[in-house]
């Protein structure tokens, strides 16, 4: 704004030690206190003599200044109400601008790999799975709103024995099953299998510890080769490792169905990774940069003949075992190495759940020590379990909640409801597409509007209500905006592009204003924290304020023809950036609800 920066230019000129750049920047003026902004002049007390001696210098050059209609001055803070032609030309006036102001400059734009999904190929995305993409996507949708150069990537774990599990259940149970003659998803069918598996695996380890006592209370994990479908588990992950014909033809059909399976619920999501790699391809990397590590003092072997990593605090891992085989850690070793030497990027980010935050804390501590230059730009994006009002999901007792059927759920409850609001003029297949773009909406505003670290309990049937603090709530202020447009046009109120913004001068104008201005310094700083979650929180901020402004300010039906044209213009701003940040989290923007 313009009277920004003739304050920071009259500043330079009155107090020697001034910087030269800019120093000052506008805050929101706190509630109960009059104003549109507020100018912190302890940024600045220590140019100007003291913070009390800087805001009465401000105060006393605001006054006088054109843009400004009223200051106050409040211990070392100044509150400034502008001209509403001012406030509105700034923000309300152009769009484009406003909208981008959210990039970032050249100088502060980088190349961003981020790795999230990493599903497991013996079962179907669930919804800690949904919680993950939703997380890693809408992440990688902000990067790349600022202005980042974003690779999206996933690695997928097809191979290890809870893989060889599915298969030996086909192998005993399948009976040609395949997706095409069940009508079963490729995934789920695998899943299927998976849990018919660990129920055998069960019922032999009760009839093992039936017929000796002195097994009864030793743990499932440690009774697992003592069972014969566990031998023969074991047996079949040493034949894939040896390249066993028929295990690996069994293993790449078994894939290639779940594979299809996963691409149809990440095209469900919208993602569209630029890169997957998988287990199978990479769990022999991280050998050779272990031997490096080793020659340089980074490791050091134990008695057993192991090779550790002394982490201090963290403890000592063990990076490759006695016997030289890898360990997950030298397999993550390797593959962020892969995954550098692939992209160059200047930032690595993985999403993953919290159950592994001391994995990833001694994964960067190792690169570091491997002495890789870009080892210090390493982030876990970590995040805390997601739970239904039922409790808690468990995989192998197949009490998982599918990606797909919650899709469903959230797609069907969504079109009733959007056929209870007045559905009656509008085609099954429009009802269709509005439930997918409701329902899908709501669950990922849903999943988006904590903070990762949060543990989260969804409740499906809340996240949809058009009250309150919900996606559909956000979603149905751009669609109320899009049917004023309609009727405007209707009327012959076009956007010629004439507006009289000093007319809007309402506290409720105003303050619609003053949010849409800090628009681009929350896409930064969620951007800048990795957190989708503060943008979230502008969205429902921002469409509350519109609702204030709707109730009390009539816009096609105000008296003069001018103010309807003004807030016309006023409120199609507002839907460009609810739209703009709701396409930011991933979501769409239905054209009715």
């Amino acid at each position: 704004m313009k009277f920004l920066s003739d304050l920071e230019a009259h500043l330079r000129s009155k107090f020697a030690n001034y910087p030269a750049e800019n120093v000052l920047a506008l805050e929101a003026c706190p509630a109960g206190q009059q104003g549109d902004f507020t100018l912190n002049c302890f940024r600045i007390g220590k140019f100007c003599g003291n913070p009390m001696a800087a805001a009465q210098s401000v105060a006393e050059f605001l006054q006088n200044h054109d843009d400004v209609e009223a200051v106050s001055v409040v211990k070392a803070f100044v509150n400034l109400t502008l001209k509403a032609a001012v406030l509105h030309g700034a923000t309300s006036a152009d769009a484009e601008a406003l909208l981008a102001r959210g990039l970032l400059p050249e100088d502060k734009r980088r190349r961003v790999l981020i790795e999230f999904s990493a599903p497991n190929t013996n079962k179907p995305q669930h919804l800690g799975h949904v919680r993950n993409n939703t997380l890693g996507m809408a992440l990688g949708a902000l990067l790349k709103r600022v202005g980042h150069d974003v690779i999206e990537i996933n690695l997928v774990n097809d191979r290890g024995i809870h893989i060889c599990k599915s298969m030996l259940c086909y192998q005993r149970v399948g009976n040609g099953r395949n997706p095409e003659n069940t009508g079963i998803k490729g995934d789920h069918l695998v899943g299927d299998f998976y849990v018919e598996y660990n129920k055998m695996l069960s019922d032999e380890i009760k009839a093992l510890r039936a017929a000796r006592l002195e097994l009864a209370d030793k743990d499932s994990e440690d009774l697992f080769l003592e069972t014969e479908i566990g031998k023969a588990t074991q047996k079949m992950l040493q034949d894939w490792e040896a390249g066993d014909g028929a295990v690996r033809e069994l293993w790449q059909m078994m894939n290639e169905w779940v594979f299809a399976g996963f691409d149809a619920t990440y095209k469900r999501m919208g993602i569209n990774f630029d890169h997957t790699y998988l287990e199978s391809e990479t769990y022999l990397l991280g050998k050779d940069i272990i031997s490096a590590g080793l020659e340089k003092g980074v490791f050091t072997k134990r008695e057993d003949g192991a090779v550790i990593c002394d982490l201090g605090k963290m403890g000592k891992k063990v990076v490759l075992r006695s016997d030289g085989t890898s360990v997950y850690i030298t397999q993550d070793i390797g593959t962020t190495k892969r995954k550098y030497d692939d992209y160059r990027p200047e930032s690595m980010i993985w999403v993953v759940g919290d159950e592994q935050n001391l994995h990833f804390q001694m994964l960067f501590e190792i690169m570091k020590r491997l002495g890789f230059a870009w080892a210090g730009d390493l982030y876990h994006l970590s995040y805390g379990m997601v739970n239904l009002p039922n409790g808690r999901m468990k995989s192998r007792e197949g009490t998982v909640v599918d990606a797909d059927d919650l899709f469903d759920e959230m797609s069907t409850l969504a079109r009733n409801a959007c056929a209870e609001r007045g559905g009656d003029d509008v085609s099954a297949d429009e009802l269709d597409r509005r439930g997918e773009i409701i329902g899908l909406g709501a669950l990922k505003f849903m999943l988006l509007k904590f903070n990762p670290k949060t543990t989260i309990t969804f409740d499906p049937a809340a996240s949809l209500r058009f009250e309150g603090d919900t996606g559909p709530y956000v979603q149905y202020v751009a669609t109320r905006i899009a049917s004023i447009e309609r009727k405007a046009a209707e009327k012959g109120l076009a956007d010629n592009g004439s507006v009289d913004w000093s007319l809007l001068n309402t506290p409720f104008e105003r303050e619609l204003a003053v949010k849409m201005y800090f628009y681009p310094a929350v896409l930064q700083l969620a951007a800048e924290k990795r957190d989708c979650s503060g943008l979230v929180e502008y969205l429902l901020e921002l469409a509350k304020a519109f609702n204030r402004f709707y109730r009390d300010c009539p816009v096609l039906g105000a008296d003069d023809p001018a103010v309807a044209a003004a807030r016309l213009a006023l409120a199609r701003t507002v839907k460009k950036i609810i739209t703009d940040g709701l396409h930011t989290l991933t979501i769409g923007v239905p054209e009715a609800m």
